[in-house]
């Protein structure tokens, strides 16, 4: 197809039909809920709410983590939102999050309950709750916080833009394809050279900024994200490819990516988690295999 080159903005801008595309039906210029209907509150301190999006995965693997770390406060309900269906604008949804994403989460173990949104926030969160996944040594701590900032404000040129226009808008456009292509490789060389001469993000330590980085970046080189892999050359950045395999390796990583999925195989889905029975581990000879 070609891109339409007639088109000019009015001076006013006014929202008059679905712009087209796989979350046309969900998307609009306004804020608050549609439709009443409370969130469930399960049996553990951490309620959260949410889907196994990218954005969704660095949660649960955040909470996986820290259980696997003993850190038994971190005990969880991970309940299923569809944004397909527009489950985020509901009016418990949006008393937790008024932007209406995924995830959020609410802390039932403080003395009034505490809402946390955005996943930079609820990361973070976490990390100093529970003294995890965080540097107390300034510097440490500092560069840990340059490269969970960086994800970010990254993260949003690959998703919602190359994202968009390569595997979800209603047709393809030569401008906006290339003009994200070239950023997200520019982001992949900024990671392949921060790793070549550290064995993770952040330096030695595996920490928050690996964790919030990977459901992204590291599903990109994995060749999972908008099967662009080829499209984007991602094989050239050996460093991120050696960083998001290593990172794969983790039990904790696997566990997280289920929860909330349904899609894929069905032995990789896990639509809701209240307890760590619901996991169905995979065997040795799986994980090779992947």
């Amino acid at each position: 197809m070609s891109e339409a080159s007639s088109y000019t903005p009015p001076r006013v801008w006014k929202w008059e039909a679905p712009s087209g595309g796989k979350f046309a039906s969900i998307n609009r210029p306004i804020a608050g809920p549609t439709h009443d209907k409370a969130l469930p509150v399960g049996k553990h301190p951490i309620q959260l709410y949410s889907l196994a999006t990218p954005n969704g995965v660095k949660v649960t693997i955040m909470l996986e983590e820290l259980l696997a770390r003993g850190h038994s406060g971190a005990e969880y309900d991970a309940w299923l939102i569809n944004i397909g269906e527009g489950e985020q604008f509901s009016s418990g949804f949006v008393e937790v999050n008024p932007n209406s994403k995924i995830p959020a989460m609410v802390d039932h173990s403080t003395e009034t309950p505490t809402r946390v949104f955005e996943s930079g926030s609820i990361l973070l969160y976490l990390a100093e709750k529970f003294g995890a996944f965080l540097p107390d040594e300034h510097h440490k701590r500092t560069e840990t916080m340059n490269w969970l900032f960086w994800q970010m404000g990254s993260a949003p040129f690959l998703g919602g833009g190359f994202g968009h226009f390569y595997a979800y808008a209603p047709e393809p456009l030569k401008y906006p394809i290339d003009r994200y292509a070239m950023e997200v490789k520019r982001q992949l060389d900024v990671l392949d050279r921060n790793l070549a001469e550290r064995e993770y993000l952040a330096g030695d330590e595996y920490t928050i900024a690996d964790i919030i980085t990977f459901p992204w970046y590291g599903a990109l080189v994995k060749g999972w994200l908008y099967k662009a892999g080829e499209f984007l050359s991602v094989h050239e950045y050996t460093n991120v490819v050696r960083w998001a395999h290593q990172i794969l390796e983790r039990p904790a990583v696997q566990r997280g990516r289920m929860v909330n999925r349904t899609w894929g195989e069905p032995s990789e889905q896990l639509r809701e988690r209240h307890d760590a029975s619901d996991f169905e581990y995979r065997t040795e000879d799986k994980l090779k295999a992947e």
